[in-house]
């Protein structure tokens, strides 16, 4: 059962989800409005939304901060509640929405409003990646990131879209050498992409990481070496294990991959550049979540 009188800070991405927009603020305070919890809500512009987000946290000392966004705005308001007792709640508003799906989460509005304050509150690992990132869900470097970037220039939303750049990066059949150092592992590698995957599957519904668990305090390296028809079969219709000859996952707590050529990374689905070395390292039970 909730705290009673809660305070919840609402943080609200406006542009995400594309051209699908939704008015949240009418139908966040008409849901409140006979509640005893105190609200408030907050609008990122997309400049120092970090330091924003800091400060309100800060003023308005809240019991639950709800990101209302896709993953990138929910990887945004985690990092200000981390090894905190602050507990993060999730509102479906991007194109993917991975996260949310992963917890199962619900896209409708009061729905998603009843979990936040009566769902079950539980730990999840945050995987730290560089210097200033984090990641809750599933990062890569390679044929996903690149088809981020293509995405995210595209005017056009929509699964059928990317899809479209799916099949156009594919068809290129751009393989990279990596370098790869975990817990288990020290080779190089010939592949189509690397994820670093804290949780199981894409927004696409796409399972990447059949076994992996978001409170097991390791996360898993998916290594792609090849994509099949059966093994993209695999991802998107069954939860099989696949041909480790086409793909390979190493279960560990840290990671450095290199590369000599820089190539695509994303991270939560935010497009971060090109690089040519990632460094990923575990944090165990670093989040509080509702779901």
């Amino acid at each position: 059962m909730p705290t009673s009188d809660m305070n919840i800070l609402f943080i609200i991405n406006p542009i995400s989800g594309g051209k699908r927009k939704t008015e949240w603020a009418p139908i966040i305070r008409e849901y409140f409005k006979s509640l005893p919890h105190k609200i408030e809500l907050c609008l990122l512009t997309g400049k120092n939304d970090e330091k924003l987000i800091s400060q309100k946290i800060k003023d308005f000392s809240p019991h639950r901060v709800v990101a209302v966004g896709g993953d990138g705005t929910i990887s945004l308001v985690a990092k200000q509640l981390l090894n905190t007792p602050i507990v993060l709640g999730i509102m479906q508003g991007g194109s993917a929405n991975g996260m949310a799906k992963e917890l199962n989460i619900p896209p409708v509005t009061e729905i998603a409003l009843d979990t936040i304050l009566n769902g079950t509150v539980r730990k999840i690992d945050v995987v730290k990646i560089n210097d200033g990132d984090i990641s809750l869900h599933l990062s890569d470097i390679g044929l996903n990131a690149r088809i981020i970037n293509l995405f995210d220039k595209s005017s056009k939303r929509g699964m059928w879209v990317y899809a479209r750049f799916f099949f156009k990066v594919l068809w290129q059949k751009k393989l990279v050498k990596v370098h790869i150092k975990a817990d288990d592992i020290n080779r190089t590698f010939s592949v189509y992409m690397v994820v670093i995957a804290n949780a199981t599957k894409y927004g696409t519904g796409a399972v990447i990481n059949p076994d992996g668990r978001l409170d097991d305090g390791k996360f898993e390296l998916v290594i792609v070496h090849t994509i099949s028809f059966i093994e993209l079969t695999k991802m998107f219709l069954t939860n099989q294990s696949f041909n480790p000859k086409k793909v390979e996952i190493f279960q560990t707590t840290k990671a450095v991959i290199t590369t000599k050529k820089k190539i695509h990374f994303q991270v939560d689905g935010e497009y971060k550049g090109k690089v040519n070395a990632v460094e990923a390292v575990i944090m165990p039970g670093a989040l509080c979540i509702v779901t």
